[in-house]
């Protein structure tokens, strides 16, 4: 779905709203952010792209 189209089934007030709900919520610790990013680029255990380790924070 594209852009265009989110906003035109949600309209901009909902849009509005939702960005200001997610510029209230604090920002996620380093652990979560970099387990996430494990689980989010080795599906299935696959090794890790260079592009994906490239990015990593150093542990």
């Amino acid at each position: 779905m594209t852009r265009e189209e989110r906003r035109k089934i949600l309209g901009d007030s909902v849009i509005e709203e939702i960005h200001a709900r997610v510029a209230e919520a604090p920002d996620a610790p380093d652990e979560l952010v970099v387990s996430l990013r494990r689980v989010l680029t080795r599906p299935a255990g696959r090794a890790d792209a260079p592009e994906a380790i490239e990015h990593m924070p150093a542990a």
